[in-house]
């Protein structure tokens, strides 16, 4: 039985003790006080009659008169006249039929009062015995009323009393809703702060749990600075304080091996032509200050672009992804402004020549740096911060315009979303969930999602796709009774409409909610923090999973982690890369996995490319993993 529930029992069995024990007090009370009262009466009756009768001739008909007088005059219930043998000379007896008073309240407090008895005499002697007993219907009929008024107190009384409790129970029952709530969360490892109620006891425990909950959220932050530090010390440069080339290369990797939309966008090269010459000129001092300064350029025009990435591949070159972005010119022509304004500082006396191409999914990285590096060196040889954008193959282009894409890509969602499946296991080989990716049919081929989802993203149509990609992977777990990992557009979370109809797809099929696992990248949690809250909030309760994907050292800097609910975090697969010959970055896997432990997160390493690195990040403390490796490995399995 719950707290509440034994809160207004008690109350109710109070109300009921109090108000039993208080008829049961003025009932007998008044029953006491009749009874003295009615024999006090009995008693001078008797003996006032007796002496009239006593001073009286006595005849039979004159006593008959009298006793008749009194009997009818008064309120009697018997009066009898004995002579001293104990014979009945004369009786009158009143009906004992009460009016008004149940007869089960008669019986419950039957009165017992005695007779009033006193001696008549005739003369010298006595001649004879009167007994005379007062009527009672009159004080059954007084206490039935007091107690039926005592009751009618008690009612309203009670009502009060009970409207009072249930005031006092709701103000009671918040804050205690609010500290189970709380306890619940950190029992699912979510460490959310509660506000301090009113109640004296209640707010010791709440504090008590808030403390907790900043201790936990304190680790949290110290942890994701010491793995942030750890990779800056591993993967960055000192000098310009971006990723080497090694981190670089892997993150270029990643975006090539990816089934998202960042599988297609721009790849830049710049590089500072003659370094050795320009430290001379300078200093060495003057030299670091400039390619610091480029660096930090290179982030800014990246994160203006989108959600670029900047890396140093060597002492002179630097590398700049810009993950959906297919405008060279546009991005051209901001990047050489940039340059420019870097090589006026120095009165034209630096030259940073730039290169840029589009990258697609499934392209070989060492063609593309091959044919970016040739277009860099042909920009060098050009004017000063000379620049070659190479042009995207005609044979490679499906459509020419936003309206030829438009119309293709509405006709294909209409003609429906194909799924493939990637699995996703566990260190012993069970499937966790499937990776169900979207595939769409233009130019009469199935095409990969890298291909068009920049062009949906472009065309505003995420929101659209993202629905129909639901509607399907609903129909599929519900066919195979198996999980699938949904990727969700972070452009999706930003249409009001979108939220609303995704809950109202699942809840038509309730039976299929436990097992949809929804994923975002980490950049909406750390962009969008309400949004991607609001968006937990109305699909935990519902039974789906939700977690993210690409996820860095930094996602422990993520607004109210502790809070979301989170079920698993899909680990970037540039961080997987060669594992298992790389001990620092085990160090660095190592923490980000018990980080997302303590928390109750499961950690699922993406880009696992074969069974020796799936195998050393389970040792690592990996709940799963992902990635051409572990599809080979299943296919292998199922032919044996």
């Amino acid at each position: 039985m719950s707290l509440i529930k034994q809160l207004w029992l008690t109350i109710v069995v109070l109300l009921l003790l109090a108000f039993v024990g208080s008829l049961l007090i003025g009932v007998t009370s008044s029953r006491h006080y009749i009874e003295q009262e009615i024999r006090i009466k009995n008693t001078d009756n008797a003996n006032a009659l007796a002496l009239s009768m006593s001073q009286m001739e006595k005849d039979p008909v004159i006593l008959e008169l009298l006793l008749a007088a009194q009997f009818d005059t008064g309120h009697y219930r018997r009066i009898e006249l004995r002579d001293p043998e104990g014979e009945v000379i004369e009786q009158r007896i009143a009906n004992d039929h009460i009016e008004d008073v149940p007869g089960w309240f008669v019986e419950l407090v039957r009165f017992d009062i005695p007779a009033g008895q006193a001696v008549i005499q005739d003369g010298w002697q006595q001649f004879g015995t009167l007994e005379l007993e007062s009527q009672h219907s009159f004080a059954y009929r007084s206490l039935w009323r007091s107690s039926l008024e005592l009751a009618g107190w008690f009612a309203i009384a009670g009502v009060i009393s009970l409207l009072l409790a249930s005031w006092i129970v709701r103000t009671i029952r918040l804050p205690l809703r609010d500290v189970v709530s709380q306890a619940q969360a950190i029992g699912e490892r979510r460490f959310a702060t509660a506000r301090e109620p009113r109640t004296l006891e209640l707010r010791e425990v709440v504090q008590a749990m808030n403390r907790l909950s900043g201790a936990v959220r304190q680790m949290l932050g110290e942890e994701s600075d010491k793995l942030d530090q750890l990779r800056r010390r591993m993967q960055h440069d000192s000098v310009t304080a971006i990723p080497t080339r090694g981190p670089f290369l892997d993150q270029l990797q990643a975006h090539l091996n990816s089934d998202s939309d960042d599988a297609s966008g721009t790849l830049a090269l710049v590089r500072v032509a003659r370094l050795a010459e320009v430290n001379q000129q300078l200093g060495h001092n003057a030299t670091d200050a400039l390619l610091a300064k480029v660096a930090r350029s290179l982030k800014q025009l990246g994160h203006l672009s989108g959600d670029g990435k900047v890396g140093r591949l060597n002492g002179s070159d630097f590398a700049l992804i810009v993950p959906r972005h297919h405008d060279l010119e546009s991005l051209g022509r901001e990047l050489k402004t940039c340059l420019e304004g870097l090589s006026g500082e120095h009165d034209d006396a630096i030259s940073l020549p730039s290169a840029l191409c589009e990258y697609t999914q499934g392209e070989s990285r060492a063609k593309l740096l091959a044919s970016l590096d040739g277009a860099l060196s042909a920009a060098e040889s050009q004017e000063q911060n000379g620049q070659v954008i190479l042009s995207v193959p005609a044979s490679s282009v499906l459509y020419t315009s936003h309206e030829e894409w438009r119309k293709a890509l509405k006709q294909a969602l209409d003609q429906g979303v194909f799924l493939a499946h990637y699995p996703v296991l566990d260190p012993k080989g069970h499937l966790i969930h499937h990776e169900v990716p979207s595939r769409l049919r233009l130019k009469e081929e199935w095409q990969p999602a890298g291909v068009f989802l920049p062009w949906v993203s472009r065309l505003a149509m995420s929101a659209e796709l993202d629905l129909a990609v639901v509607s399907a992977a609903l129909k599929d777990t519900e066919t195979s009774g198996k999980p699938v990992g949904i990727n969700l557009s972070a452009h999706s979370l930003r249409d009001g409409r979108f939220v609303s109809e995704l809950l109202t797809r699942i809840r038509s099929r309730p039976d299929c909610a436990s097992r949809l696992w929804f994923e975002l990248p980490q950049s909406v949690a750390m962009q969008q923090p309400k949004a991607l809250q609001h968006l937990c909030k109305e699909l935990l309760p519902l039974g789906c999973r939700m977690g993210l994907e690409h996820v860095s050292t930094q996602f422990g800097k993520i607004e109210g982690l502790q809070d979301l609910g989170l079920t698993f975090m899909k680990i970037d697969g540039s961080l997987s890369q060669d594992i298992e010959n790389q001990s620092q970055q085990q160090s660095l896997l190592r923490g980000m996995c018990t980080l997302a432990h303590s928390l109750g997160i499961m950690a699922i390493a993406e880009g696992v490319t074969s069974r020796a690195a799936a195998n050393t990040l389970f040792e690592l403390g990996m709940d799963g993993v992902t990635g051409p490796g572990v599809r080979q490995d299943q296919n292998q399995d199922a032919g044996e």
